[in-house]
Formats: C-alpha cells, sequence, structure tokens
C-alpha cells in the first residue's frame, strides 16, 4: 500500500521528517540520547522553520498553537527539580508557516487557533539539543485525533511544506508504558513487553510494514502494557504520511532504552 502524493520538487530537494521518542526532560541529562540527537540534527539540512505534532496536544479540530516569537513554554510535567522548570527556548514564531498549514486542510474542515499554547516538552526538550541556538521559527499544531489512517492523511497534508524546507517532527516515544514501570534508574532493564514491542517495530520499520503499525494495538506483543493509552505512538503517523513513501525502510537513527522506554526514533525521506 503506497500512501505518498506527488510532488513537482525533486526528492533531493526535500527536507527529511522525523519520529522522535522526545522522552522525559531529564533525558536532557542522558550523554548518550544528547549526542545521537545532536548528531542527527548535524546531518539534517538546516531547516526554514520547524512544525511539530506532540503526543502532549490532543485537540480537536486540528488547532493551531502560539505564532508569536519567543512565546514561553509549558511545563507539562510534575515532580522534578526546579532547573527544568527554569528551561527556557525563544524561538522566532512561524505566522506563515501557520498561514501554509491552515491553507493545506480540505476545504470545508475547520481549523482551530490557540494563540496561547506555549510549545509543549514534546517540542521543546529534543529542539534545545538539536538547534539550541534557537534561531529557527517554530509552530506546534494539535493531535486532532488518535486514528491511524486519518492521521497517515494529515501528514499527507503537511508534506508538501518539506520542499519549503519545514522540518517535520512528529514527538512521541516507542512505548510509554510508565504506569508499570518498576526501576526509575535511567539504566534500567527494559521492562519485557517494552523490549518485545521495540523489537516489532523495528522488524516492522524494517519491513516498511505500514499496514501492522496501523494495527499495532492488536498486532504488536507487549501491549497493552506498551501504550495503556496511544497517543505516545500516534505522532509515528503523521510522520510517515509526511514521508515521500509510507513504506520505505526508514533510518533508525536512534534506538536503545531509557528507564526501560524505548527511545527508537526514525529518518524519513
Amino acid at each position: 500500500m503506497s500512501m505518498s502524493e506527488p510532488t513537482d520538487a525533486p526528492q533531493s530537494d526535500r527536507i527529511p521528517a522525523l519520529f522522535l521518542s522526545h522522552g522525559a526532560p531529564p533525558l536532557v541529562d542522558s550523554e548518550i540520547w544528547v549526542e545521537q540527537l545532536a548528531g542527527l540534527s548535524a546531518d539534517l539540512p538546516r531547516p526554514t522553520a520547524i512544525l511539530v505534532v506532540s503526543a502532549h496536544w490532543e485537540a480537536a479540530p486540528l488547532t493551531i498553537g502560539s505564532t508569536d516569537a519567543h512565546t514561553p513554554l509549558t511545563y507539562d510535567f510534575w515532580g522534578f527539580p526546579d532547573r527544568f522548570y527554569e528551561t527556557t527556548y525563544w524561538s522566532p514564531g512561524a505566522p506563515e508557516l501557520a498561514r501554509r498549514v491552515a491553507a493545506l486542510m480540505p476545504d470545508g474542515e475547520p481549523v482551530a487557533h490557540a494563540p496561547n499554547r506555549r510549545l509543549d516538552h514534546g517540542a521543546y526538550v529534543p529542539l534545545t539539543v538539536m538547534y539550541p541556538d534557537a534561531e529557527i521559527p517554530v509552530l506546534q499544531i494539535s493531535l486532532p485525533t488518535l486514528d491511524p489512517e486519518r492521521l497517515l492523511d494529515l501528514g499527507r497534508r503537511l508534506a508538501p511544506l518539506r520542499d519549503e524546507g519545514v522540518l517535520i517532527i512528529g514527538s512521541g516515544f516507542t512505548t510509554h508504558g510508565l504506569p508499570y514501570l518498576t526501576d526509575p534508574r535511567p539504566d534500567a532493564t527494559p521492562p519485557t513487553w517494552s523490549a518485545e514491542f521495540d523489537a516489532w517495530a523495528h522488524e516492522r520499520f524494517t519491513a516498511g510494514d505500514v499496514e501492522s503499525l496501523i494495527d499495532f494495538r492488536i498486532k504488536a506483543p507487549g501491549m497493552p502494557y506498551a501504550h495503556p493509552t496511544i497517543e505516545h505512538f500516534s505522532p509515528l503517523f503523521v510522520t510517515l504520511g509526511a514521508s515521500t513513501d509510507p513504506e520505505q525502510r526508514p533510518d533508525q537513527v536512534i534506538d536503545g532504552f531509557w528507564m526501560g522506554l524505548a527511545k527508537r526514533s526514525l529518518v524519513l525521506t
């Protein structure tokens, strides 16, 4: 099943699309993750703007966040040391990108605006590592649904932005069974459900098996423990839809575990 749509621009002109396992704020203390993520961004063409769909913002209809320059952050987490609430990321606003996103949506489909919606940690935590100078305009939009096929369609509609230098990031986590973690150490041995789901995802990505990924809730081992709620796997489907071909074999640029959760992250052309 091919879900890509042809465009006039040659593939070499397109900036890749990413699915990132963004983690919690303390991931920035992981030297391995920081090195992996910084290496990833160094290998990418420099974006003209960044569009993020994060697991931490579900809102229907599709909602466009703040377009103001230097938008403050949303510290949407609890119980961490004070320094994580002092993080700043004063990126420029992206009003033109917001207009482009709205224009790419189907006629008759509403698009909402939340001008006070700040960047959440699913957006800014990886960006503080990838683009620490905060000089690239950033826009966050909501997850308007958790249905994989509808998110694939959303990604297809956003795909032309890649020809304009926009880096599309689906920010989630390959496994996210927080209620079932028993060892809080960053280097904890991954639970069986996390390791099995991650191995299955690796195999399905390698095979370009979009159909199985769509049906992960019933086909993947480790469920429902790997994703007791599915919002952290859902941004993957926006990224797949925005790719040239969802059935391609993505570059699985980051793997391994943090606190037992799978960090697997992808680059798609």
